[in-house]
């Protein structure tokens, strides 16, 4: 059960841990902090995507040191029998990356769930909203990783030989059939070879859920002749989008360890 709907969310606020990992791209000018202090779901405890990634490297939204993420949770209050909710009011649904980093650190899959919707549908709902920030009490995380769920480019570049699993892409067309450059300076148009466009907007509705499973997969269906293959690898810009796709072909195939090139473009594309 990778998505919760609002109405489950409402009836258990007080059984489960609820996380605002809302992020923007930086061309929106927003910031998910800011907007987290004015307003968010009860309960919830902030996830800023930018500072919780390695510091130590130009790429963003790389995956820090498992210390680091033991420490990142602990400070966040949550522990590992915690059931979680992650949502956002991202255009991007930034609360798939976060899903993806606690199955990837060893939280339980059936543990960690994304509001479908997030933060827009909820207060659409005439949900209540608060700006009171809960004191945590800090735990003691262990978390450990599942390294097979991550790929570098060394392995994305020997696949390309070996085909050893498929590379979908969650960019817009454009952008991987390089008609339009990239947003982030210095690198190069295009997408990595042999790899498949799934942009991952065609996964959601207007109103920002996921589609259903039958429509999710006719989408997939585009790219993959078995839609039950486990071997699939999703990509994107910077690794958030590519989570967005991770979470929608989970919910068509219960099988799929969600599995992303975590350095993604950003990485492949330095000129």
């Amino acid at each position: 059960m990778p998505l919760v709907e609002t109405d489950w969310l409402g009836m258990n606020l007080n059984k489960v841990k609820i996380i605002d990992c809302s992020w923007h791209m930086p061309q929106t000018k927003r910031d998910g902090f800011k907007e987290y202090k004015t307003q968010h779901i009860q309960n919830s405890i902030f996830f800023d995507l930018d500072n919780n990634s390695k510091k130590d490297t130009e790429l963003p939204h790389m995956l820090v040191e498992i210390n680091e993420w033991e420490k990142i949770v602990s400070k966040m209050g949550i522990k590992k029998n915690d059931e979680i909710v992650v949502y956002d009011n991202s255009d991007v649904i930034s609360s798939c990356r976060c899903w993806f980093n606690f199955i990837y650190y060893g939280h339980d899959p059936k543990l960690i769930h994304v509001l479908n919707g997030g933060l827009k549908k909820w207060i659409k709902e005439k949900r209540e909203v608060t700006k009171t920030i809960n004191k945590i009490k800090i735990s003691d995380y262990k978390a450990y990783e599942k390294k097979e769920l991550v790929k570098n480019k060394r392995l994305i570049n020997q696949n390309l030989e070996e085909q050893k699993f498929k590379v979908i892409d969650a960019r817009s067309r454009e952008r991987f059939e390089g008609k339009i450059p990239e947003p982030r300076k210095g690198l190069r148009s295009g997408n990595i070879k042999n790899s498949y466009c799934i942009p991952f907007n065609e996964c959601l509705n207007e109103d920002k859920t996921f589609k259903d499973e039958e429509k999710l997969k006719d989408i997939f269906k585009s790219c993959l002749k078995n839609i039950y293959e486990k071997n699939i690898v999703f990509s994107c810009g910077s690794g958030v989008t590519a989570c967005v796709l991770a979470l929608a072909y989970s919910l068509i195939n219960d099988k799929y360890h969600p599995c992303i090139y975590d350095g993604s473009w950003a990485e492949y594309g330095i000129i």
